[in-house]
């Protein structure tokens, strides 16, 4: 079947707008990373996944910090990684609070469930924490959750780190 060059012209313009939309449209990670559906990740390799796919448990090497985060990497957690998604914390606010009431409920979730998952109070551990939250554009399209991560900022680690009491 034989397309016109005006609708091939509007399917490009619309892909292209689709694309620039899911990329604007991303999280953001407190000083780390990237994350839209790319692949299936590998377990051993790792692969890249979208943000929003993220789950508790998952182990990942975020890469360099970024303002937007579209892609992850994502690695079993028996292979060597930076951070390890540990507690998703969901927004109730019908609006967008804004980029600091945002991080303040982040830091205070994420902090208050590292004990739980770490099990040692963040204040005593030698671990630190980063998180995955909602910007003004994806929270237009629905995104509420915040994704606390737990790491150690000397090393990567391998296997889990809940329970460890480090």
């Amino acid at each position: 079947m034989v397309i016109p060059v005006s609708q091939k012209r509007a399917a490009v313009a619309c892909a292209v707008l689709a694309a620039l939309g899911a990329l604007l449209a991303g999280c953001s990670l407190l000083g780390a990373g990237t994350s839209a559906v790319l692949s299936t990740p590998d377990p051993t390799t790792g692969g890249s996944i979208g943000v929003f796919t993220l789950a508790v448990s998952d182990c990942i090497n975020p890469g360099a910090p970024g303002a937007a985060v579209t892609d992850v990497m994502t690695v079993d957690c028996t292979v060597a990684h930076e951070s390890e998604a540990y507690a998703s914390i969901v927004m109730a606010d019908p609006v967008f609070p804004g980029a600091q009431a945002v991080a303040d409920q982040a830091n205070a979730g994420c902090t208050s469930q590292f004990k739980t998952f770490v099990g040692i109070d963040y204040s005593a551990s030698q671990l630190s924490y980063n998180f995955y939250f909602p910007t003004a554009a994806s929270w237009a399209q629905g995104d509420r959750e915040i994704l606390c991560l737990v790491l150690d900022r000397a090393a990567k680690t391998t296997g889990t780190l809940k329970s460890t009491a480090r």
